[in-house]
C-alpha cells in the first residue's frame, strides 16, 4: 500500500494534519525536521500551492514563513486577494535538501516526480475538503502536479484554465523564490503581481 494508508477517511483539516506528521509515504520524513502541512481556514476560497517546504519552513512547521512567503503576502494583497481567505500547502510536504559543503546550511533540492505522485494523496485531501474557487500553482512542480507533465508554466502562466476533475478553476506563476533570485527583482515581481492580479478576476 502506499500513501493513502495514512491518510485517514473522513478527518478535518486537524485530522488531516496530525495524521501527515506520522507518513511514512516516501524517504524525505527520514532527514527533514517534521512534516509541514497546509494552514488557512478550511473555508477558503484560493488554495495556493508551492513546491516543497523550505529551511525555514522545516524549522518552523508552517507553510510560506520565510522570505517567499512574505513576498507571495505582500503580493496576494496588491492583486487583490484576500490574505485571510487564502489556503497554503506545498505539493509535498517534507524539505527536500542537501548539506552545504561548508557550514550547516541546507540547499533546497526539487522533489522527483515519485516522491510529488506519493504525497499527491494529501493535497487530494486537503482540496476535498477546502474546496476552493480558485487554486493557484506556484511553480513547474506544483502545476504538474494538478495540470499534468505536458503543462509549461513559461508557456501557460497567467491563464485562467479548469482544474482536473474539480469545478474550481486553476492559474499558474513562478514560485516567488525564483522572484528573490532573479537579476531584475522588480521585473520579476511585476510578472508575478500580474499573474495573480490575473488570478483575482477568476474569483466568482
Amino acid at each position: 500500500m502506499g500513501t493513502e494508508r495514512y491518510v485517514p477517511a473522513g478527518a478535518d483539516l486537524d485530522g488531516l494534519r496530525a495524521a501527515a506528521g506520522s507518513c511514512r509515504g516516501c524517504d524525505l520524513y527520514k532527514d527533514a525536521t517534521r512534516t509541514v502541512f497546509g494552514a488557512g481556514p478550511a473555508d477558503a476560497r484560493v488554495l495556493v500551492v508551492g513546491e516543497v517546504p523550505g529551511d525555514q519552513e522545516d524549522r518552523n512547521g508552517e507553510p510560506f514563513v520565510g522570505p517567499a512567503g512574505r513576498l507571495l503576502d505582500r503580493a496576494l494583497e496588491e492583486a487583490g486577494i484576500d490574505r485571510t481567505q487564502v489556503y497554503v500547502t506545498n505539493a509535498v510536504k517534507h524539505f527536500k535538501f542537501v548539506p552545504a559543503e561548508r557550514g550547516k546550511r541546507r540547499i533546497h533540492r526539487t522533489p522527483s516526480r515519485t516522491e510529488v505522485v506519493a504525497c499527491r494523496p494529501w493535497l487530494d485531501a486537503e482540496l476535498d475538503l477546502i474546496e476552493p474557487d480558485l487554486v493557484v500553482c506556484l511553480g513547474a512542480t506544483a502545476a504538474k502536479s494538478l495540470l499534468g507533465q505536458g503543462f509549461r508554466v513559461t508557456k501557460e502562466r497567467g491563464e485562467v484554465v479548469s482544474l482536473p476533475g474539480r469545478s474550481a478553476r486553476a492559474v499558474s506563476t513562478v514560485h516567488p523564490s525564483s522572484v528573490l533570485r532573479a537579476d531584475d527583482r522588480a521585473g520579476a515581481y511585476r510578472e508575478l503581481l500580474a499573474d495573480l492580479t490575473a488570478a483575482a478576476t477568476a474569483l466568482p
